[in-house]
């Protein structure tokens, strides 16, 4: 009897608890301009308005863009890959060492000087022996191209037609031509169903990148990819409860606008066509840096910045909304700095254009591998395990 009371007054405290921290977020002076509240955006007169709850429509959505990569990549994206000339990597097999391997699953996968000393008095291995067995075994991890180029079409897909059904259910409106509508009548904005779908697509696809990441391949800016993830999650979300759907909506077009030609770049690249890859990434850094550093903070924050103060006072949903936005922009100078770097080179040098933050690295020390194998095999005679070095140089395609 005493635990049924101590658990039924804590499951009392527990409800107490939850109650009063949702009566303090869903407090109107945070989320509206005062005077304003919920009951402005109560459905009336035939005219439907946003609500918070809306938003649990886009888990389905994410679940649904999960279970529809799968079958893309395996029905679309594979055999696209296969006329492309993408083929799947055939990765050199090192000999099982329970030391070596022990250390590189449980301590590190890059061990240093002192750490491979002690490794060659444990195996008997020389120190050359040690740092080339950590080599190819991070070369077995590494995700083949096959792999990249199934993610890249997907991404590639999606942000198109995203691009393209954004720029039809905004062509028509005149917020698209003049920003200061996107305030209009602010916050009694009627919902439209193109709206409805653009948002509720959008974050479900960002929610499935979000669980998917950890699956993806691993690229240096792993940790901004995650905030911007993040930030976009938080941004639609929270644009969509206060009704900022049309300013949510010219930011999701200005996003979408750019990052198809960039996997369209990716895609190419993977399937070796380098001309073409250098050219449509030269697009891509031009829309970029026009859209991302230009239209973006100059036309788009500016508008969320300064025009609204002149109709009501600032307010916490205020700065938090436009606080998200400072945070993409950062997001979006510190990749420009990437893409400007890379642009300069292919112009100033006419080199191959290499995905700086991942793919480098990757194919770096994947060639080196290779190259290395091919000494080994003048050397010694056939690899290890009966497996041949696939060339992943695939020709030019003028």
């Amino acid at each position: 009897m005493n635990d049924y009371n101590f658990y039924s007054e804590l499951c009392s405290l527990t409800n107490q608890m939850l109650s009063g921290l949702s009566d303090w977020f869903w407090q109107e002076q945070l989320w509206f301009p005062k005077g304003l509240g919920w009951a402005d955006l109560e459905d009336r007169d035939g005219r439907v308005y946003a609500k918070a709850q809306d938003l649990w429509v886009a888990l389905p959505i994410a679940l649904i863009f999960l279970i529809f990569r799968q079958i893309f990549e395996r029905t679309v994206a594979t055999p696209l890959a296969s006329l492309l000339g993408v083929k799947e990597t055939v990765r050199l097999q090192v000999p099982h060492n329970p030391t070596l391997e022990s250390y590189y699953c449980n301590i590190t996968k890059n061990p240093k000087q002192t750490p491979i000393a002690s490794l060659c008095k444990q195996t008997g291995f020389s120190e050359r022996q040690v740092q080339r067995w950590f080599r190819r075994r991070r070369n077995q991890d590494r995700p083949s191209l096959l792999k990249r180029f199934r993610e890249a079409s997907w991404r590639f897909t999606f942000y198109l037609l995203a691009f393209i059904a954004g720029l039809a259910s905004l062509i028509d409106k005149p917020w698209l031509y003049d920003l200061k509508e996107m305030w209009q009548g602010f916050p009694v904005l009627t919902l439209l169903p193109s709206q409805y779908w653009y948002y509720m697509i959008e974050l479900g696809f960002y929610g499935s990148l979000l669980v998917s990441v950890a699956s993806d391949v691993k690229r240096k800016d792993f940790k901004e990819q995650i905030v911007h993830h993040v930030a976009t999650i938080l941004l639609i979300s929270f644009s969509w409860c206060v009704n900022y759907i049309r300013a949510g909506t010219l930011i999701m077009l200005v996003h979408d606008s750019s990052d198809y030609f960039l996997e369209s770049a990716k895609m190419f690249n993977y399937a070796g066509w380098r001309n073409a890859c250098n050219y449509i990434f030269i697009v891509f850094a031009a829309v970029f840096i026009i859209s991302r550093l230009v239209i973006f903070p100059f036309w788009i924050i500016y508008c969320t910045w300064i025009y609204p103060v002149t109709m009501y006072e600032p307010f916490f949903g205020y700065y938090f909304f436009n606080g998200l936005l400072m945070v993409l922009q950062c997001l979006h100078i510190f990749w420009a700095v990437l893409i400007i770097r890379m642009a300069i080179r292919f112009l100033t040098h006419n080199e191959k254009v290499d995905d700086e933050r991942s793919d480098k690295d990757e194919t770096d020390e994947s060639e080196e591998e290779e190259e290395q194998a091919k000494k080994d095999m003048r050397k010694n005679g056939p690899v290890q395990n009966g497996h041949t070095v696939h060339n992943n140089n695939h020709s030019k395609i003028e």
